[in-house]
């Protein structure tokens, strides 16, 4: 059957004051403070935020437990500095005033003896489970074209409010964008929807979008914005209260927005405060760099990767390709080629994309995808350094 060639598409994403990313920023946090202690940490952080309270849990491990003690001291001001960075001062919901609980504990011995190496076994998966990568050209970074530019949207007005150019505007957003498809390309977007908390009690929508609109247009490319194009900002009216005080939140719950923007499959695993022994976070790491590196060297315009695992067993189960009739090379030729020119074992992800470093924070908002990598080993998936290889594998 042929793809459809006309349509429109529409991926959300949320910014940094998010209730569900104020959790997502902690929990990472709490792992990047853990990997800095020691690589090989084990860190499965779960968060909750309200009214003046945020609630940590789950299960760590360091190599020796009285360092684990004495760590456990750091986490109220690891949360505290979170909340802070993301500019949140409200009467509910202070960075100075927030009541922090921390329930961290030890791992499970019953799971750690399924996923550490020993007596020649190979460190196994840190759980069961399906994880898919993908990519596309419609964008120079290989992602689909809605979820792409909502997120740049909102970076960008995160970065305004930062920098003091924008005082009026709060730490919660949502953006959302409606895009035109001609001949299978994004070709502009149908509507905008952008709600944004303001400090200011008596801006209007009216006032918001006057705000908002010079950044949006900036943001997206040049002739997608058109006269037909639907505007809504802020449409239920003022937006005052936000972040945990308006509406809780907790770790995980913007799988979606962390992904693709509902473009491609998702295996339903999370990925924030979980340490790279859990496959729900490296192997999707590691489906997206293999995706991407297929698109990249020109073996097909889309491909989906999927990846399985079943616990305490090393190797993936299975290797699955798609590119959607855009291929040039066999799928199966793609589903050997990765399987060979990549260890897919926990261990030898994490040792081919340099997983077991304090590079987790900055992936808490805005996508763990389509960033550009970093010198310090951030955002490695997303390099696309298998491409001659690939090339010469198929």
């Amino acid at each position: 059957m042929t793809a459809r060639q006309d349509y429109i598409f529409t991926s959300e994403s949320v910014s940094e004051g998010h209730p569900d990313k104020v959790c997502d920023r902690i929990s990472d946090a709490v792992l990047d403070a853990f990997l800095t202690e020691e690589p090989e940490a084990r860190v499965a952080c779960e968060t909750f935020a309200t009214t003046d309270l945020v609630v940590i849990g789950g299960e760590v491990g360091l190599s020796d437990q009285r360092r684990l003690h004495e760590f456990m001291g750091k986490i109220d001001q690891i949360a505290r500095d979170c909340v802070r960075d993301i500019g949140y001062e409200q009467d509910k919901f202070h960075w100075q005033t927030v009541k922090v609980q921390n329930f961290l504990h030890q791992q499970s011995a019953h799971i750690a003896q399924g996923v550490d190496a020993k007596d020649n076994k190979d460190e196994g998966a840190g759980d069961q489970g399906i994880m898919f990568g993908y990519a596309v050209n419609e964008t120079p970074e290989l992602m689909p074209a809605p979820i792409c530019y909502a997120h740049n949207i909102l970076r960008k007005l995160a970065e305004v409010r930062k920098s003091g150019a924008e005082p009026t505007l709060g730490p919660d957003a949502k953006s959302q964008l409606s895009v035109h498809y001609e001949g299978g390309k994004p070709v502009g977007v149908s509507s905008i929807v952008l709600s944004t908390q303001h400090l200011d009690e008596t801006m209007t929508s009216d006032d918001v979008r006057a705000v908002v609109e010079p950044y949006i247009r900036a943001e997206l490319p040049d002739g997608w914005i058109t006269p037909d194009t639907e505007w809504w900002v802020n449409p239920t009216g003022k937006f005052v209260i936000g972040g945990p005080d308006g509406d809780a939140g907790l770790t995980g719950r913007k799988i979606i927005v962390d992904t693709y923007g509902g473009a491609a499959p998702h295996g339903g695993g999370a990925f924030s405060g979980k340490d790279p022994t859990k496959v729900d976070r490296s192997a999707a790491y590691a489906a997206r760099y293999l995706a991407k590196n297929v698109v990249a060297a020109g073996l097909a315009h889309r491909c989906t990767i999927q990846l399985s695992y079943a616990i305490g067993v090393a190797k993936p189960l299975s290797i699955y390709a798609d590119t959607h009739g855009t291929g040039q090379v066999d799928e199966a030729a793609i589903e050997k080629a990765v399987g060979d020119l990549m260890d897919l074992s926990p261990r030898g992800i994490r040792t081919h994309l340099g997983l077991n470093k304090p590079i987790y924070q900055r992936t808490a908002a805005y996508g763990h995808f389509g960033r550009a990598p970093q010198e310090d080993g951030g955002f490695s998936w997303e390099r696309t350094d298998l491409v001659d290889a690939l090339k010469a594998a198929v």
